[in-house]
């Protein structure tokens, strides 16, 4: 642990902060119930650690996620905690009227005062009937920025339809972004969320360059979240077959368009060469490993972005093995900032 804190201290901004995105993974052989009281029990567990916000997620029909309606389980969450920041990692605007979406987390920032937070993201159903199931069609316009903009106004009062509750102050709004999700994000002077292939991309420094510059150009600051799946063990390779079930289920939603419940990582499966390759890939993906090569690793991702933030989405299946990973994760950055 001490040479991962020195690496830390070295290589990381000490300011950056540490947070949560549980995405409420089922697990086979359990209903689904038992994800969603999982979160809950993440999330205190999160606020006793000193993480700085949790997030949830809406996935809709995957029987791999349990959650399908963030603004539920944030109140659920919110209920159980106390200080932590909770909110949703994201809300996809494409399914929801913005009215909708404002009176919702309006609601949850008046019973929980200065703890929400609202993400929101484009991103569509995840097949053909879940996209009907929700009235959206996938060839029609793309119309987030103005949506994005509806919703502020909303939240600030500004629209010629006044949200109930009205608040004080308006729910922090947090854009989930791909490449042009980041120019959406700068010229609205919104902070951004980026995870996936995106921060692999070579370009990446660049393309934060110019969100920043469009936030300052918007009259505001940017700010910067960097989503990874994070799993901290006390070996690599114990930290590896921690990654296996995510990686497994990444590559059967790749394969066959069902993203499973997650299954033990000594569970035997037939794997295509096909989908052998995607598990490789997505365990690359996932920074993995014992505090030092963590540290390493994060502090690469974080210098590399310039980071204000490090919102950890991890699943596996074994609930102990990811308690201890987030306790480590933690007891790292406290180290850094102490």
């Amino acid at each position: 642990m001490r040479v991962a804190r020195r690496v830390l201290r070295q290589m990381m901004f000490p300011q950056v902060r540490l947070s949560l995105l549980d995405r409420s993974r089922t697990r086979a052989g359990e209903p689904d119930a038992a994800a969603l009281r999982h979160t809950v029990e993440r999330a205190r567990r999160a606020e006793d650690l000193g993480y700085h916000r949790f997030w949830v997620a809406e996935h809709h029909a995957v029987p791999g996620i349990a959650s399908g309606s963030p603004p539920v389980l944030i109140a659920a969450v919110a209920a159980r905690t106390e200080r932590i920041r909770v909110g949703s990692g994201g809300v996809m605007l494409p399914n929801h009227q913005p009215l909708v979406v404002a009176e919702q987390f309006a609601m949850l920032e008046a019973l929980y005062p200065g703890r929400i937070d609202l993400g929101v993201g484009r991103s569509l159903g995840f097949t053909p009937p879940v996209r009907r199931a929700l009235r959206r069609d996938s060839a029609a316009p793309d119309t987030f920025a103005a949506d994005l903009t509806e919703l502020r106004a909303y939240l600030d009062g500004s629209a010629p339809v006044t949200v109930r509750p009205r608040l004080a102050l308006p729910v922090p709004v947090f854009v989930l972004a791909t490449s042009r999700g980041l120019a959406i994000a700068g010229d609205a002077g919104l902070p951004v969320v980026l995870g996936g292939p995106v921060l692999d991309d070579e370009r990446i420094g660049e393309k934060l360059a110019d969100y920043r510059a469009r936030v300052r150009a918007a009259g505001a600051e940017p700010y910067v979240v960097v989503s990874r799946d994070v799993l901290v063990a006390d070996s690599v390779a114990a930290a590896r077959e921690l990654a296996l079930p995510e990686a497994w289920a990444l590559a059967a939603a790749r394969t066959t368009g069902q993203f499973p419940a997650l299954e033990p990582a000594d569970v035997g499966r037939p794997l295509s060469a096909r989908q052998r390759s995607l598990v490789e890939e997505a365990v690359d993906r996932t920074v993995h490993g014992d505090e030092e090569t963590v540290a390493e690793a994060l502090a690469g991702l974080l210098a590399r972005t310039g980071a204000d933030e490090l919102l950890v989405s991890t699943s596996t299946f074994d609930r102990a093995a990811l308690r201890d990973s987030d306790a480590r994760l933690a007891r790292m950055f406290t180290a850094v900032r102490t």
